[in-house]
C-alpha cells in the first residue's frame, strides 16, 4: 500500500510558488483545500493543479462554514451539497471531504440527512467522505457510531483530535478501541493532527511532554492503515492538519505563536512517512 501525503491550505497565506516548493520538499503530492465558490477561482485552481501536477482533496461544508448556520435545517444543508458537489467535481478531486450537518439536530434528523447525503454523493459521481469534527453531526464518537449502525455505507475522514477533546480523554481504553473498530473499518482518509484532552492541537507534536498523546494518535492511524490494507487499498491518503484560528497556541500578552505553522505540518509529514514505512515493513 502506498501513502500519499497532502498539504492543507488552512491558514496558508504564502504565494503559490512557495506553497508548491514547500510541499514538494516535505514529500507531499497534492493539496487539501476548500472548493472555491467563484467559477474564476475554480478555473485558476484547476490550472494550477494541472500545471504543477498536484493531486487535490476537496473540502465542502454542508453548513456553509466550519460552524454551521444555526438557523438552517437538513434541507438547506442538502441543497448546499446539491449546489457544491458539481463544482467540486469540476476539479477532478481524489475525494471530497464533507464537514456535515449540525451537532444540535436530533438523531432521527441526522439519520435522514446522511441517508440523503449519501444519495447525493452517488449521483454526483465523486467519492465523498464525512469528516469527524466538532460543531457538525460527527462531533462525538458515540453519536457517530449510532449513525454508522444505521448507515453502514458511510465512509469517513478521521480527525479524531475533536473526539479526544469532546470525550476529554485519550480514547485508549480497551473498551474505546473495541467500540471504535466499526468506525476504523470505514475510514478512508486521515487528517493527521494530534490533540490532547483539553485542546484539539498540541503546541508541538515533537514535544516530549506530549509523547503519550502522539503515541495514541499514531496507534489509531496505524489501525486505520491495517484496516485499509485488509480492505485491499492500494493507496492511502493523509493530510497533516495543524492550523490557525485558535488552534495554534500563542504566548499571552504578546500573542506570538509558539511554533511556525508550516514547520508543524512539515514535521508531521516527515514523521508519518517514517511511521508508515516502519509499519509497512512489519505488517
Amino acid at each position: 500500500m502506498q501513502l500519499d501525503i497532502h498539504r492543507t491550505l488552512w491558514g496558508v497565506t504564502d504565494d503559490w510558488p512557495q506553497v508548491v516548493d514547500e510541499l514538494r520538499t516535505a514529500g507531499c503530492v497534492g493539496i487539501e483545500a476548500r472548493v472555491p465558490l467563484e467559477a474564476a477561482a475554480r478555473r485558476q485552481l484547476q490550472q494550477r493543479l494541472r500545471s504543477d501536477d498536484l493531486g487535490y482533496i476537496a473540502i465542502l461544508f454542508s453548513g456553509g462554514d466550519v460552524i454551521p448556520d444555526q438557523s438552517e435545517g437538513p434541507q438547506q444543508h442538502l441543497q448546499r451539497l446539491r449546489d457544491m458537489l458539481p463544482k467540486a467535481a469540476e476539479l477532478s478531486p481524489e475525494l471530497v471531504n464533507i464537514l456535515p450537518g449540525n451537532d444540535r439536530w436530533s438523531l432521527s434528523m441526522q439519520v435522514d440527512f446522511f441517508g440523503a447525503a449519501l444519495e447525493l454523493a452517488q449521483q454526483a459521481g465523486v467519492r465523498c467522505l464525512f469528516e469527524t469534527h466538532r460543531a457538525t453531526s460527527l462531533y462525538s464518537p458515540w453519536l457517530t457510531l449510532e449513525l454508522l449502525a444505521q448507515l453502514p455505507d458511510m465512509r469517513f475522514t478521521a480527525d479524531i483530535s475533536h473526539w479526544v477533546l469532546v470525550a476529554e480523554r485519550l480514547l485508549d481504553h480497551p473498551l474505546d478501541w473495541q467500540a471504535m473498530q466499526p468506525f476504523i473499518e470505514r475510514v478512508d482518509h486521515i487528517q493527521a493532527r494530534a490533540g490532547y484532552p483539553q485542546g484539539p492541537q498540541l503546541p508541538h507534536p515533537a514535544a516530549p511532554e506530549y509523547a503519550n498523546e502522539l503515541a495514541f494518535f499514531e496507534a489509531f492511524w496505524q489501525r486505520v492503515w491495517a484496516s485499509q490494507q485488509a480492505r485491499g487499498f492500494s493507496k492511502t491518503t493523509l493530510t497533516p492538519e495543524f492550523g490557525r484560528d485558535g488552534y495554534l497556541h500563542h504566548l499571552p500578552f504578546t500573542n506570538v505563536p509558539v511554533a511556525d505553522l508550516w514547520q508543524l505540518n512539515a514535521w508531521m509529514a516527515k514523521r508519518q512517512r517514517q511511521q508508515f514505512d516502519q509499519w509497512s515493513q512489519s505488517a
